[in-house]
């Protein structure tokens, strides 16, 4: 027994020092990429590598209309991004190897579909564009705010980002989101319907202030810090909709999550109409960037709201998504309802043929 038990033992510890050794491996490759996200920005600048707040950005018609407008390289962004699609991808490979159901097809394309709109709204020539011209700039933040986080959110893609880490990091990241630790604790705060809206909203009214506006364009440190509270606000705001891991909580009641969506469309609406109506520039920084012959600086912002304005009907897409669901449950039921009353008249009228019967027979 003890000639057995040593070798069991040996493999146990073998087994350990593998995912030590597997956790120090995945530790170094997200320092290098931690020191490549706040080091890369300084060399590399953002927008396409335009070098002072005042200088002019070069604009062309017929470059945009061809989608051939040169943008900044982004290595940064790029590598957060390659690391968040390729721990996904190596969870859905291993889940996928145990069970199908555990990891879908759907699930993937949706998950990858959210980066590829994080990676079309920081990294493609739309980032250049967006420096250039208010209209690209909603364009962005529209990718930011609903695309995305969606796509990832609807992918419930917690389990599978689990099975993508290395053992030992894997269970102490799952250990911070089990009851009573820390991090379920904050995120159960943070996704709250009534801390949730607030935060995306204040967030997003915030950054459309001309002072943080300008700042953003000026400053590739304040526009990355934009960019990416835009994403943060807006997974809390689409989580309790989504209701997704590692928090499930109790289905709140429709009418709740359809009064939630429709003040979240009040709001773009009025924040779009702020942009749109105003004739005058809320943002001088876009009459110094030389513009199509064919579109001023305050037919963009014309245009820009309207884009913001427009994009506050999204969030209607959602509320017809939740009502179907609810009548198609309510036709479940009732169409159940209905068979289990047909079943009980039907045991009801066999019980009273036989009663009828006994008694003839006597």
């Amino acid at each position: 027994m003890t000639s057995l038990a040593v070798p069991a033992r040996e493999h146990a510890g073998a087994r350990s020092g593998s995912r030590g050794r597997a956790g120090r491996r995945f530790a170094r490759v997200a320092a290098v990429v931690a020191v490549a996200t706040l080091s890369w920005p300084r060399f590399l600048l953002a927008h396409g590598g335009h070098g002072g707040p005042d200088e002019p950005l070069p604009f062309d018609a017929l470059v945009l209309l061809f989608g051939m407008v040169p943008s900044g390289l982004r290595l940064d962004i790029m590598l957060v991004l390659a690391l968040a699609a390729g721990i996904y991808l190596t969870g859905w490979v291993r889940l996928r190897g145990q069970s199908e159901g555990a990891a879908t097809v759907t699930g993937l394309v949706l998950y990858l579909g959210g980066i590829a709109a994080l990676a079309v709204a920081l990294v493609s020539p739309l980032d250049r564009l967006a420096a250039e011209r208010l209209s690209m700039h909603m364009v962005q933040h529209i990718l930011l705010l609903m695309i995305a986080p969606l796509g990832i959110l609807l992918a419930n893609p917690f389990p599978v980002v689990l099975w993508g880490l290395p053992g030992g990091l894997r269970e102490r990241f799952a250990g911070l989101f089990r009851e009573g630790r820390v991090g379920r604790s904050v995120l159960t705060a943070l996704t709250s319907m009534p801390v949730a809206w607030t935060l995306y909203v204040v967030n997003l009214w915030g950054w459309h202030h001309p002072v943080l506006y300008q700042a953003a364009l000026r400053y590739w440190w304040v526009h990355d810090l934009e960019h990416w509270l835009f994403f943060a606000t807006a997974v809390l705001f689409w989580w309790p909709i989504l209701n997704v891991a590692p928090l499930y909580r109790p289905a709140r009641p429709l009418g709740t999550r359809v009064i939630y969506l429709l003040a979240a469309t009040l709001q773009n609406t009025l924040l779009g109409m702020s942009i749109a109506v105003p004739e005058r520039i809320l943002y001088p920084f876009y009459a110094a960037v030389p513009g199509l012959a064919a579109l001023s600086p305050i037919q963009d912002q014309g245009l820009g709201g309207g884009i913001m304005w427009v994009s506050g009907h999204m969030y209607v897409i959602p509320i017809l998504v939740l009502v179907a669901r609810r009548l198609v449950s309510e036709d479940a039921a009732a169409n159940a309802r209905d068979e289990a009353g047909k079943e009980g008249a039907a045991l009801g009228s066999g019980g009273s043929v036989r009663l009828r019967q006994r008694g003839l027979s006597r």
